[in-house]
């Protein structure tokens, strides 16, 4: 098994313990359930903004610890100040370190969408990512049937959740451009051996429809890649360990955006 599977395997064991501690009806008393989300795609295709979506994350599997000392709140309210589209928040526990309490805290204090970054399986884990507060799910094409994958975008639609799919190649691409998702992501990290290169998104969107608006995932390191990637056609660009390696994220952010302009 590679990482990807073994954190499915654990995800479902996990979701369905969650289950036996908050039913959906409990879910659905949530402070957060009946608020009006923020559109994900529509705040990364507004000309007026970065296409960022900058992410919070204290530990990966390929890095080990990033960053375990900082404050949700702290860093997501300095992303959004510094002008991101949204923000990525994990709430994965065992492999990342986060959790749902990450977005439910920085929820009050920021208007950026937040996007719910974890290993859907279930449709539980959907209405869980409304209940606290995001405003857009991810889900994985390597790890869903396209079933799954026109399942859970249609349970998403209903709860104005905006979808994220994430491909790593051409055959998960052409399973998920007809699903309903609302963005396409392309991760340039492979998730079965950990190597990552920005010539997966130079690949892959050229096979894209242009209906689909395309993100680019992993291994952004510098002004002149996002530069790169939206003269060929990206869209957005998600950005995780670049800030998060750094003591102050917030302000690494900043200085990232203001050097995108002209």
């Amino acid at each position: 098994m590679n990482i990807l599977d073994d954190i499915m395997a654990f995800k479902r064991k996990e979701v369905e313990f969650s289950k036996t501690q908050r039913s959906t009806g409990m879910l659905e008393q949530s402070v957060f359930f009946n608020r009006p989300t923020v559109s994900l795609r529509d705040s990364i295709l507004d000309n007026s903004r970065c296409g960022i979506i900058s992410e919070f994350k204290r530990k990966s599997p390929s890095k080990g610890v990033i960053n375990s000392s900082a404050n949700v709140v702290e860093v997501t309210t300095d992303y959004c100040n510094a002008g991101v589209s949204g923000i990525s928040i994990l709430t994965d526990e065992k492999y990342f370190g986060g959790s749902v309490s990450d977005v439910q805290e920085a929820r009050p204090w920021i208007s950026c969408p937040i996007l719910r970054k974890e290993f859907i399986v279930d449709e539980y884990q959907i209405i869980e990512a409304k209940a606290i507060g995001a405003d857009a799910i991810l889900l994985i094409a390597a790890s869903l049937t396209s079933d799954e994958m026109k399942k859970f975008c249609r349970l998403a639609k209903q709860l104005q959740l905006d979808v994220l799919l994430e491909v790593h190649d051409e055959e998960e691409l052409f399973r998920s451009v007809d699903v309903g998702a609302d963005l396409i992501g392309v991760n340039n990290r492979n998730l079965k051996t950990f190597e990552v290169s920005i010539d997966v998104s130079r690949k892959l969107i050229q096979k894209i429809p242009k209906n689909l608006p395309a993100v680019s995932e992993s291994g952004i390191e510098n002004p002149l890649s996002i530069k790169e990637l939206k003269a060929i056609g990206f869209s957005g660009f998600l950005i995780g360990q670049t800030f998060m390696q750094t003591a102050n994220p917030g302000m690494a952010c900043l200085e990232f955006i203001e050097q995108l302009r002209p």
